[in-house]
C-alpha cells in the first residue's frame, strides 16, 4: 500500500525563515505574498537554511519593490566564479497594481513594508510582506502584558481542573 504524503498545505514545514521582531515592533494591518528573484547560489543556501530576515525591510524604488538587509550566507561549496554578496538587494515580484497601491500608502499614510516570513510554495521561494505602522513603547508594553496574562491564565486553568 502506498504511503500518503504527510505534508499538508500551509504547514510550518514549508517555512524557511521567520522575522520574530516584525510583530513586536510593528502593528501589521495587511499581508502580501511576493515572489523573490534569486540567484542560483542563494537558492542552494536557502535550502540549507542560511537565511536571516531580522534586520530586513522592503522599499519601493522606480516602480519596483526591493528586499534590503536580508542576509543569505553563501555555502562554502558555492561556485568560485560567482561573487556572492550576502546582503545584496533582491527584487520582489509583485503585480503593478499592488506596487502602486503600496507606494501610495507608504508615501501618504506613513506605512512601512516589513518581511514577516520566507517559505516554500511548490518549488518557489515566497515572502510574506506585512504592511504596518511602528508601535510606540506603550503599545509594546500592552502586548507583553496580554501575552503574560495568557500564560498565567493557562496555568490557572491547568491547576483548577485537577
Amino acid at each position: 500500500m502506498a504511503k500518503k504524503n504527510s505534508k499538508k498545505k500551509g504547514t510550518s514545514s514549508n517555512q524557511i525563515a521567520y522575522n520574530k521582531r516584525a510583530k513586536f515592533e510593528y502593528k501589521i494591518e495587511e499581508n502580501f505574498e511576493a515572489g523573490l528573484a534569486l540567484q542560483g547560489w542563494e537558492v542552494k543556501a536557502i535550502r540549507v537554511g542560511k537565511v536571516n530576515l531580522s534586520e530586513s525591510y522592503v522599499f519601493i524604488r522606480g516602480g519596483e519593490a526591493w528586499l534590503f538587509g536580508c542576509t543569505i550566507n553563501p555555502l562554502n561549496t558555492a561556485s568560485t566564479h560567482v561573487v556572492a554578496d550576502p546582503l545584496r538587494s533582491r527584487k520582489l515580484l509583485l503585480k503593478r497594481r499592488e506596487i502602486d497601491r503600496l507606494e501610495g500608502l507608504i508615501e501618504r499614510q506613513g506605512y512601512t513594508l516589513i518581511p514577516i516570513s520566507m517559505y516554500w510554495k511548490k518549488s518557489f521561494v515566497k515572502i510574506d510582506v506585512g504592511l504596518g505602522k511602528g508601535k510606540q513603547a506603550h503599545d509594546k508594553r500592552a502586548d507583553i502584558k496580554d501575552r503574560e496574562w495568557q500564560v498565567e491564565k493557562g496555568r490557572l486553568m491547568k491547576h483548577s481542573v485537577r
